[in-house]
């Protein structure tokens, strides 16, 4: 009966475990929809207000630009995928939803206005990220603005599906913070900032505004080897456009390191629920075979007498490994129950998915291997039992 529980518990726990592993996996290999290995940032904090944002952007990338290996380089304000700098409001498919929003004060709360991520940059942003266009085409020179509200805007493909179903949103008019802006390009992927936050991952949002500040996020694009290379590189050449600009070291790293930054508590929550069930694994099968080891050294005048009246090793093999087989069925049945009945649990305090029912057939089939092989090391010790015990006094 303890082994039966314990198999049953065991089933239970690995099943939400591996279920808890399969989607933090799954969400540490999301796709942000740019080129992530080819990209490296470094972020320049400028120092003298009075500089021309435009004039010393346009300066710093052409000296960036000139580093042998840079494919392209953009300013961009402060947001990229995962990199947690979120700018974030209501999206609206047309004035009327959100002159109806307004009045009934839910236009932050998600519905028909989804919150979605602002992305701005300097010219050659989609270029430069890797973002695959699939409707439209990327803005022209003279939309590009500075000061005033941009009035053009290419959206994740995500977004123009929730915005627009069933319908082409190419030159649709959004409504974005107050403001019109016509579709003219829709990308395939772009994920946010930041994830788990308010709304969906990928209702992004990419405008023409460049950025008017002299503390920017530079990108550039060259190929993944030469990304160490040319940040080294490229904090020289803007020291050497502007010796009192303050370069953070922490800021100046390649995307792979953003990437690897934002999912570390995944990465490591992984590794311990790896652990965790593993663990529990090798304890379920030391208790199988511990217990199988007391069952032959208790039984073994009895197997001695089987012996004697003509059982095979093989008998004696096929009979503990029946017994166990039996033993940790009756576990995974009530382990496929406490397995249902604790994903229940944690659906209603922690907000995890329900549990694919396919994970228990797998389950069971794991502790059914694992049983038969801890029980076979004490089996095929009970058939080297000899037939003459049987004729030795208790």
């Amino acid at each position: 009966m303890l082994l039966t529980l314990q198999v049953a518990l065991t089933c239970a726990i690995v099943c939400n475990v591996a279920f808890m592993i399969a989607n933090r996996i799954a969400d540490v290999s999301m796709p942000t929809g740019i080129a992530e290995s080819g990209l490296s940032t470094i972020q320049s904090i400028g120092t003298d207000t009075k500089q021309n944002a435009q004039a010393l952007h346009e300066t710093d990338l052409a000296a960036l630009r000139a580093i042998p290996g840079v494919e392209s380089a953009v300013a961009v304000s402060s947001a990229l995928p995962l990199n947690r700098n979120d700018s974030f409001g209501p999206a609206c498919p047309s004035q009327q939803v959100f002159d109806q929003a307004m009045r009934t004060s839910s236009l932050f709360k998600g519905g028909d206005c989804p919150l979605s991520s602002f992305y701005d940059g300097t010219p050659g942003l989609l270029r430069t990220l890797g973002l695959q266009l699939v409707a439209g085409r990327d803005f022209l020179p003279g939309e590009y603005t500075a000061k005033s509200n941009p009035s053009v805007a290419i959206i994740s493909r995500e977004l123009a599906d929730r915005l627009y179903p069933e319908q082409d949103a190419l030159g649709k008019v959004m409504i974005l913070g107050g403001n019109a802006l016509q579709v003219v390009g829709v990308v395939a992927t772009l994920a946010r900032p930041e994830l788990h936050g308010m709304g969906d991952g990928y209702m992004s949002v990419i405008t023409p505004q460049l950025p008017d500040s002299t503390s920017e996020i530079y990108v550039l694009r060259s190929a993944p080897g030469d990304r160490d290379r040319i940040l080294k590189a490229a904090e020289a050449a803007l020291f050497r456009v502007d010796p009192t600009r303050v370069i953070d070291p922490d800021q100046v790293q390649t995307y792979s390191q953003i990437r690897d930054a934002y999912f570390q508590r995944d990465t490591t929550m992984i590794g311990l629920l790896i652990a965790s069930a593993l663990g529990l694994l090798f304890v379920t099968a030391l208790g199988i075979a511990g217990l199988a080891n007391f069952w032959v050294q208790q039984r073994t005048r009895s197997i001695g007498i089987r012996r004697a009246i003509g059982a095979t090793r093989g008998d004696i093999l096929h009979y503990f490994q029946a017994e166990n087989f039996l033993i940790v069925t009756a576990g995974v049945v009530l382990g496929v129950l406490l397995a249902i009945g604790l994903n229940l649990l944690l659906m209603t305090h922690y907000e995890l998915r329900r549990l694919p029912l396919w994970y228990l057939p797998i389950g069971a089939a794991v502790l059914w291997a694992l049983g038969q092989l801890s029980v076979l090391s004490p089996a095929l010790r009970a058939t080297q039992v000899p037939p003459v015990v049987a004729t030795r006094s208790v």
